[in-house]
C-alpha cells in the first residue's frame, strides 16, 4: 500500500456557526487556535440557512464565517449539506424519501432523509455543490471538502421506495440484459421463480419465506453502487472547482455499502470514532466486556477501523469526529475515562492518520444531540476534553517527523462477504465482521501491525502472511496474485465457498486452484457448543468437514480435519475460538 503521510500532525474541531451569535465566532476562532486546533470543519448541514426557499440563497453568513474562521489562522473543510434536505426540497420533490423494508416512508424531522436513487435530488446535490464549488472552490482558507455526512448512518442505504424499484430494475437490465441470463443466474428455476420481464422483479422482501439469496446480492449490490454514484456526483462537480483534497466521514462498523469503491472517488478516507458510543451500540460482546471497557472502549475497535480506512483512503485518512466525552445516541452513554480523549488522538496517529477532529466544538443546548459533550459546555466553559487536546497540540510539536510504512501481515476484508453472510448465515452466530474482527484482534494480542486491504489487491508482494477469514468468493485478479504470492496465505472458513452468483462452485469450496482440498459439509453450532481441537483450543459458531490430498496440519480431538495446508496455504476449517486463533497465528507467523 503506497502511503503519503504529513510529516506533522494536526488537530481540528467541528463547528456549527449557524447555531450560534455570529459575535460568538471569533472569540471560537480565537480559542480554538490558542488550543492548537488547525483546522475546523463546517457547513455539512447548513442547506435550509444557505437556501431558504428553492433559489433564495443566503451566503452572507457563510462569507463571513469562512473569513472569520480563515483569518484566524483555521483551515476550514467545507461540507456539502446534503445529508439534510431542506423541507422545501420535500416540498419539490414528494417522492424522494427512502423507504424502509415495510414499506414505511423514512420521514422528514431529522436527517439522511432522501433515497440514494432518486435523481431529482442528485441533480439538486449537484447544483448546491456547484454553488459552493463556485464560491469556495479557490478560497484560500478552505483547505478540503468533506461530501455529505456518514453515508448509511441510520440504516439508510438500502431503500425500498420507487425510485429505487426503478433504479434496481435498469441496474439488472444493464447486468444481465435477458431476463433468461438473470433466471439462470440466480437459479430461478428453483420455486417456479423464473421471470419474463424486468418489469416484474420486485424487492427481494416480505416474501412468505426467505427470498432468493442471488435477489438479494444483487439488491444490496446495487443499493451499494447508489452510495457510489451519488457521491461521486459531488466528486466530479468539485473536481472542476477546487484543487483541495476530497474526503468522506464513515462510520464505524457500517458494511451496508463498499468503502474501498466510494473511496476511489475521493482523495482522503475520514471515519467517525466514538469508542464508548461503538461498544454499547455496535459490539457483540458480552455485558460483562462492555462492563469491563465501557469507560474506554474496545481495546481493538479504533485500531481496526484506523486500519481499515487508511487502506480506504490508499494511504491518506483521518478522524473527522473524535468522540470528546459522553455521547446521547448509545444504550448507555458513560464518560471516558481522565485521558482517554488524549490516548485515543494518539492512537489514531500512531496508525497514521494526518489530522483528529473532535465532535464538537461546543455541546449544543437544543434539538437531538443537546446530550452530546463537545470541547467545551453548552456554557462556554471547558469541558474534559478540551485540556486533553490541548495536550495533545503541545505533544505534538515535539514529535519527530514520521512516515507509514506497510505491516508485513494484511487481512482480506470484503463488504460483499458482509452481505453474503448476513444472507444466507447458515447459523445466527454466523456474522463476517465478527470474524474478521477476531482474526485481527488475535493478530494485535502478538503485538503485530496489520493492513486491512481490498479483495481487489493488485500487489501482495511485501507482505509475509495474508489472511483470508470467510471471503465469500475469491476474485480470479486475487487468485492470480495469491499463486505468486511468496509468503503464507490462511484461508477459511467459508472462503471460496460461493460464486458471484450465490451459488456452490462447481468445483467445491473452497475452490482454489491447485490446492486439493474439499469442503464437504458444513455445520453452525450452538451456543456453548465446540469441536475442541487436538492441540488446544476449540471451533465455535462453525465447523467444516473437508478432504483432500493436501497436507493435514492439524486435527479435532475426534480426528477430523482441521487445518490443511502447504508452506504456501492454509485452510482452517472452522471459526478457532482465542484460544486457538493465538496458537495458530503465533506458528503461522
Amino acid at each position: 500500500m503506497s502511503c503519503k503521510a504529513e510529516p506533522l500532525r494536526t488537530l481540528g474541531t467541528c463547528y456549527y456557526p449557524e447555531h450560534w451569535p455570529q459575535e460568538q465566532w471569533a472569540i471560537d476562532a480565537k480559542l480554538m487556535v490558542e488550543t492548537g486546533l488547525a483546522w475546523v470543519r463546517i457547513g455539512e448541514f447548513a442547506w435550509s440557512r444557505l437556501e431558504l426557499n428553492p433559489g433564495e440563497l443566503n451566503w452572507g453568513w457563510m462569507d463571513r464565517a469562512v473569513e472569520i474562521l480563515g483569518a484566524a489562522g483555521l483551515k476550514i473543510i467545507m461540507g456539502t449539506p446534503t445529508a439534510t434536505p431542506p423541507r422545501w426540497m420535500l416540498d419539490k420533490y414528494p417522492d424522494m424519501l427512502a423507504f424502509d423494508d415495510e414499506g414505511r416512508p423514512r420521514k422528514f424531522g431529522s436527517r439522511r432523509h432522501y433515497c440514494f436513487s432518486h435523481l431529482g435530488y442528485r441533480q439538486e446535490c449537484a447544483r448546491i455543490t456547484r454553488l459552493l464549488g463556485e464560491r469556495y472552490g479557490s478560497n484560500p482558507f478552505v483547505g478540503a471538502w468533506q461530501t455529505d455526512n456518514e453515508y448509511g448512518c441510520h440504516d439508510t442505504t438500502l431503500s425500498y421506495s420507487n425510485s429505487a424499484l426503478l433504479g434496481f430494475r435498469a441496474w439488472l437490465r444493464e447486468k444481465y440484459l435477458t431476463p433468461e441470463a438473470l433466471n439462470l443466474a440466480w437459479g430461478n428455476v428453483f420455486w417456479s421463480m423464473e421471470y419474463n420481464s424486468f418489469e416484474q422483479i420486485d424487492f427481494p422482501h416480505l416474501t412468505v419465506t426467505e427470498a432468493n439469496p442471488s435477489h438479494i446480492m444483487d439488491f444490496k449490490r446495487f443499493s451499494s453502487d447508489m452510495v457510489v454514484e451519488f457521491n461521486r456526483v459531488q466528486t466530479e462537480v468539485l473536481r472542476g472547482l477546487t484543487d483541495a483534497p476530497l474526503l468522506h466521514n464513515y462510520m464505524g462498523r457500517t458494511i451496508e455499502f463498499d468503502h474501498f469503491k466510494v473511496g476511489q472517488d475521493l482523495d482522503i478516507a475520514t471515519w467517525d470514532s466514538y469508542p464508548l458510543g461503538f461498544l454499547e451500540d455496535r459490539s457483540n460482546q458480552s455485558d460483562a466486556y462492555k462492563e469491563k471497557f465501557m469507560s474506554q472502549g474496545d481495546p481493538d475497535f479504533q485500531a481496526f477501523h484506523h486500519d481499515l480506512y487508511r487502506s480506504v483512503g490508499k494511504g491518506r485518512w483521518w478522524v473527522m469526529e473524535q468522540q470528546p466525552g459522553p455521547v446521547n445516541w448509545a444504550p448507555f452513554n458513560p464518560a471516558p475515562l481522565p485521558g482517554m480523549v488524549r490516548l485515543w488522538t494518539w492512537e489514531a496517529f500512531a496508525h497514521g492518520a494526518e489530522t483528529v477532529s473532535y465532535f464538537r466544538w461546543r455541546q449544543v443546548p437544543f434539538a437531538q444531540e443537546q446530550m452530546h459533550a463537545g470541547l467545551l459546555r453548552p456554557d462556554s466553559e471547558p469541558a474534559p476534553g478540551l485540556a486533553e487536546a490541548a495536550k495533545v497540540a503541545l505533544e505534538i510539536k515535539q514529535m519527530p517527523e514520521v512516515d507509514v510504512k506497510q505491516a508485513s501481515i494484511a487481512i482480506v476484508f470484503g463488504y460483499q462477504s458482509a452481505w453474503a453472510w448476513e444472507t444466507q448465515p447458515q447459523g445466527q452466530n454466523f456474522d463476517y465482521f465478527s470474524l474478521v474482527f477476531d482474526f485481527y484482534r488475535a493478530l494485535r494480542k502478538l503485538g503485530l501491525s496489520i493492513d486491512i486491504i481490498s479483495p481487489d489487491c493488485q500487489d501482495l508482494s511485501e507482505y509475509k502472511v495474508v489472511l483470508m477469514p470467510g471471503l465469500f468468493h475469491v476474485p480470479s485478479s486475487l487468485a492470480e496474485v495469491l499463486n505468486d504470492f511468496k509468503g503464507l496465505a490462511i484461508l477459511g472458513p467459508r472462503t471460496g465457498a460461493k460464486t458471484l452468483d450465490m451459488q456452490i462452485p462447481k468445483n467445491m469450496p473452497p475452490n482454489i486452484a491447485g490446492f486439493d482440498c474439499i469442503v464437504d459439509y458444513v455445520q453452525s453450532l450452538r451456543p456453548g457448543v465446540d469441536v475442541t481441537l487436538a492441540k488446544g483450543g476449540s471451533f465455535i459458531h462453525w465447523a467444516e468437514k473437508i478432504s483432500g490430498s493436501a497436507p493435514v496440519r492439524e486435527l479435532t480431538q475426534a480426528g477430523d480435519i482441521a487445518i490443511m495446508g502447504t508452506d504456501k496455504l492454509w485452510y482452517l476449517a472452522g471459526w478457532p475460538d482465542e484460544v486457538a486463533l493465538q496458537r495458530i497465528l503465533s506458528d503461522a507467523c
